[in-house]
């Protein structure tokens, strides 16, 4: 059986407090009105980008390697959840 370093933690506590926070500004902040499908979505692109940075760092590659691709992911999340949340490039899928 494989342990959990505590590092594996961290990364996959991060997208969980995310997710728990937006929950709680659900209940009680009047503007903040997300619903399952956008719970969903949050948590596939938040603990997607988890695995793919955990699975970066435990991988033998050298560390300027790991901090660009780490980078890159990170970049490609923001920038999706921005077009989900405003619609920057005007795909079909944006937001408001």
């Amino acid at each position: 059986m494989k342990t959990l370093k505590p590092t594996n933690i961290l990364i996959f506590a991060v997208p969980a407090l995310l997710l728990a926070a937006a929950f709680f500004c659900t209940l009680f902040i009047q503007g903040f009105n997300w619903s399952l499908p956008d719970f969903m979505i949050a948590a596939i692109l938040l603990f997607g980008t988890a695995g793919v940075i955990n699975w970066v760092i435990n991988s033998e590659k050298t560390l300027a390697v790991k901090f660009i691709i780490c980078g890159t992911v990170i970049l490609a999340l923001i920038l999706i959840w921005i077009e989900l949340a405003v619609g920057i490039f005007g795909s079909p899928f944006a937001g408001s």
